[in-house]
């Protein structure tokens, strides 16, 4: 039975828009920790406390947005939002997942650019840059402990990352890459490829999430997939994600700082596949090479403060806009210029996350049961696990060492450090943040707490050696 076009989709589950809605917020507000730290947050709350989903389908939305470009976090809990009440759903879940980040990244970035040269706040924001890395390496082993099951998948991850790192091929050929790779493999080693069987250790018979009731009965209207709303998805998405930037160029010009910002960040959004991390090795490598926005320092300095507000972890493209802006403001008091320029970065990231969920989960649900489409999205997750082990190097050159050159040999063009150069302090902080993630699994905030401390007993000590 299809549910008619307008119908209470709430009345049907039970679960009323109030009640969704105080959840994501709720979600929002504790999601620390990173892409894995808000997923996990997702889940034990949607799959295990409130059993509003199950484990198998919550697992194939996220595949679906790890497929994705931009924050898989956020994608996921639009696409959940969706599923349960709609677009109108999606809109407030994927929001209240953002904002309460994005108000904190936003005063957190102003304290940045007005402290940021006082010793002690420069030697805390040290500190944090040593237990970013050992949060990113954290992730590298995450990742690939799901992903790569087999020979297969992490050949698939030391390709990626040998052609990323060692021969700077853009991460969406990457990807279009690993989906062929895996579209071809599910073919004809369908063993090899598949997906983990996402139901281990799921629902009990007769006790399925009320979701999956729900569908298992009848089709809501606004899962059903249509060419024809696909279609109006695309004329209302499209001129609201770009229009802004596109009246920014026609009143002031293509030189204009929030114009290049506005551009940028929606073409990030277009190419930036894999999740906060791929997006961070794109972004960061071109705001700091290319562009000149800011120092590769004040990208991980950003990291470091993102990492200490709840929600994406892509926030932290939002202090890259702010300092753009206020270094660049024009006619405007710098910390407004900053705030326009961060707010227009949260417009061009975030509206094209809707429009992708928006457009393409009616299909992805039609398709959860297509073993090809399952191995193409493994193959995707074990390339990215390349993709990240490359973010990983990078952050490590530039936390450890203070000279880096590059080197250009055999088509090859890479970093490399400048041994004299080395930070034993920063190692030394570094070494001790990943004893505490890997081994003791401390949490994120009193890592962060410690190695900031750490950095600032550091930098009291080496000036009192010095006086």
């Amino acid at each position: 039975m299809t549910a008619e076009p307008g119908s209470d989709i709430s009345f049907t589950h039970g679960i009323s828009f109030g009640e969704a809605a105080r959840v994501w917020l709720q979600i929002g507000l504790n999601s620390f920790g990173g892409p894995a730290g808000q997923i996990a947050v997702m889940h034990r709350t949607l799959v295990g406390e409130r059993r509003w989903v199950s484990e198998e389908r919550f697992l194939h939305a996220l595949n679906y947005c790890m497929l994705l470009p931009g924050p898989e976090a956020q994608q996921l809990t639009v696409y959940l939002g969706w599923l349960l009440h709609g677009y109108a759903g999606g809109l407030v879940a994927g929001t209240l997942f953002v904002l309460p980040g994005a108000l904190a990244m936003l005063g957190l970035s102003l304290l940045y650019a007005t402290f940021a040269t006082v010793a002690p706040v420069a030697a805390a924001l040290a500190g944090v840059k040593a237990a970013v890395l050992a949060v990113v390496v954290e992730a590298v082993i995450r990742i690939g402990r799901r992903a790569l099951r087999n020979g297969v998948m992490k050949g698939l991850a030391a390709a990626s990352f040998v052609a990323i790192f060692f021969f700077g091929v853009p991460f969406p050929l990457l990807i279009l890459a690993a989906g062929a790779v895996g579209l071809a493999g599910g073919w004809r080693w369908p063993e090899v490829f598949a997906a983990k069987p996402a139901g281990a250790g799921g629902d009990k018979p007769g006790d399925k999430p009320v979701v999956d009731a729900l569908l298992d009965r009848q089709i809501p209207a606004h899962t059903v997939p249509s060419v024809r709303r696909a279609l109006g998805v695309l004329a209302i998405g499209l001129p609201l994600w770009l229009g802004p930037v596109a009246v920014l160029w026609a009143w002031r010009g293509p030189e204009d700082v929030y114009v290049k910002l506005g551009a940028f960040f929606s073409q990030a959004a277009v190419v930036t596949f894999g999740g906060a991390y791929a997006v961070l090795a794109h972004v960061g490598q071109q705001a700091v090479e290319v562009h000149g926005w800011l120092e590769p320092q004040e990208m991980l300095d950003g990291l470091g403060l993102a990492e200490t507000t709840p929600g994406p972890l892509i926030l932290v493209l939002q202090h890259v806009a702010f300092l753009a802006a206020w270094r660049n403001p024009g006619d405007l008091p710098p910390w407004l210029a900053g705030t326009l320029g961060a707010g227009l970065c949260l417009w061009t990231t975030f509206a094209p996350c809707f429009l992708w969920i928006f457009l393409g989960a009616p299909w992805v649900e039609r398709l959860r049961q297509s073993r090809l489409l399952s191995a193409a999205l493994s193959s995707i997750t074990a390339a990215v696990v390349g993709v990240v082990l490359n973010l990983a190097v990078w952050f490590a050159l530039h936390v450890l060492f203070t000279e880096l050159r590059t080197v250009e040999a055999a088509g090859m063009r890479l970093l490399w450090p400048v041994w004299g150069s080395v930070q034993p302090g920063m190692a030394l902080i570094a070494a001790g943040a990943m004893v505490a993630v890997l081994r003791f699994h401390a949490g994120m905030l009193p890592v962060l707490a410690g190695s900031a401390l750490a950095g600032l007993a550091g930098s009291w000590a080496a000036g009192w050696l010095a006086g």
